[in-house]
């Protein structure tokens, strides 16, 4: 007992303390986007700490952590891979850079599962236990199971976002998951009502492979257009089954860590699916991307265009203009083009904002990162609430690479599969404008209603070389 309390142990619990503190602080400061980059640093600050600390003060029976150079060699390995992939990736890779780290931690929760599941149980064997039923053991399996799934899952996201496979829609897999769900719990009970035996790993394995296909099976059917909830989502799962690890350690940093990603991830899965207008069940099972009957019937109306030199002159001569960005504008990697004109057309006295729907793009937040590159002053970015509220004192609505997030069809086809999901209304504006390579659908796959209306002119193109024309023209008037 008396080595619980050892002046190195003190040490080490109060830098978890702290390393926890910093994690909540740098929480908070992500909340707003000026603050941001700080809060990342401070919650980096109290990973480093706490793993600092924990080589130079923890100790087993006495003994201090074996394997320092092969421990910092990783950590050094890893830090270069990460910094490395930060810098080079491209904004339109964001959400499959987002997966993967997802996915590695995850992975590193399961692992410490596989690992340490064999000592519990020839512990438990060594002391003739009649079975596995304890808090070590639910912590470990829980672990291992949540984060296989998040692992798996993450990496077919990433496949998905990579456009390396497509959705696989079909009613037979959703029994299979559940189904698969139902296994996996009934497996983690037998496993721990089993008689311990030194060496007897194999149900471990099974049941972490069974996790692994459950991961797949669990993402395959969830269509493109709900990624951003799926990544939000599985990052949740990583952090739970991080928490787990806290658990089993005890190890307080960890577990702060585990439950802030998370319960702020399950918030923020639970504010997407309320922005899309739709249950976190509707949005498992896939249903989503069905083609609506007064969508299709709508590539029979007019399409009107609209010449760079007819924008311009618009543009340029409006009091009030928002822009909405969605991800053919990060495809088109045209953001700071789109800063130029914004630039730009302030300098004539024209007011600009930036509409930012919730699920915009392919990750959480996509479009205000990708506006943040290019410098776009934090003011400028305006809520899909707030935004609506303006649009009736809005001249124009410049819609740059966005699709679904201002179909009206959400709130005027009850035949819709996007019926009910809050727009950005775009049609309370006076004039639209909608830059667009063609008149190709969305993510959802459903026909968009806006591009007919009368309101609405088509200036087709991509996005980068249509920005650039339009600067121009401006600038020649």
């Amino acid at each position: 007992m008396d080595s619980i309390f050892t002046t190195q142990n003190s040490i080490l619990e109060l830098s978890y303390l702290a390393a926890s503190v910093l994690f909540i602080l740098g929480l908070k400061k992500l909340s707003h986007p000026q603050t941001a980059r700080s809060g990342n640093l401070w919650s980096a600050a109290g990973m480093s700490a706490a793993i600092i600390f924990t080589i130079l003060f923890h100790q087993i029976d006495g003994q201090h952590i074996g394997n320092i150079p092969w421990i910092i060699l990783a950590l050094a390995i890893g830090s270069v891979i990460g910094w490395y992939a930060s810098v080079k990736v491209k904004m339109t890779a964001m959400p499959q850079m987002v997966s993967i780290f997802n996915g590695m931690g995850g992975a590193c929760a399961a692992l410490i599962s596989l690992m340490e599941f064999p000592h519990l149980q020839a512990s438990l064997a060594a002391s003739f236990a009649p079975h596995m039923l304890n808090g070590s053991a639910v912590a470990m399996l829980l672990g291992l199971m949540i984060g296989s799934v998040s692992f798996a899952g993450s990496m077919v996201a990433f496949l998905k976002l990579d456009g390396r496979i497509g959705d696989f829609k079909n009613p037979v897999l959703r029994i299979i998951n559940l189904t698969f769900l139902g296994l996996l719990l009934a497996a983690l009970v037998l496993i721990m009502l089993m008689q311990p035996v030194e060496g007897n790993n194999w149900p471990i394995y099974l049941f972490a492979f069974a996790a692994l296909i459950y991961g797949v099976t669990f993402v395959m059917p969830i269509g493109g257009a709900d990624m951003p909830v799926v990544i939000s989502l599985l990052n949740s799962f990583t952090g739970v089954a991080a928490a787990m690890g806290g658990f089993l350690y005890s190890n307080q940093a960890m577990l702060t860590g585990g439950i802030l990603v998370g319960s702020s991830g399950t918030i923020l899965t639970i504010l997407m699916c309320k922005a899309m207008n739709r249950s976190l069940i509707n949005v498992i099972i896939g249903a989503f991307g069905a083609k609506s009957g007064a969508g299709a019937q709508l590539t029979d109306k007019t399409v009107k265009e609209i010449s760079l030199s007819d924008a311009a002159v618009l543009l340029s001569y409006s009091q009030k203009i928002f822009i909405v960005p969605g991800y053919g504008l990060a495809v088109a990697q045209a953001q700071h083009l789109c800063h130029e004109l914004d630039t730009l057309l302030t300098s004539k006295g024209v007011e600009i904002k930036y509409a930012i729907h919730p699920v915009a793009g392919r990750m959480p937040g996509h479009m205000n990162v990708l506006l943040a590159e290019a410098d776009v002053p934090y003011e400028k970015l305006v809520e899909m609430d707030d935004a609506n509220n303006e649009m009736g004192t809005t001249d124009v609505v410049v819609v740059i690479g966005a699709n679904d997030v201002v179909n009206p069809a959400a709130e005027d086809d009850p035949s819709s599969p996007i019926y009910g999901m809050p727009i950005i209304k775009a049609l309370d504006a006076k004039n639209v404008i909608v830059i667009k390579r063609s008149m190709a659908t969305g993510y959802a796959a459903i026909a968009n209603n806006l591009f007919y209306h009368t309101k609405n002119r088509m200036l087709f193109g991509d996005a980068k070389a249509v920005l650039q024309k339009l600067i121009t023209e401006i600038k020649s008037l």
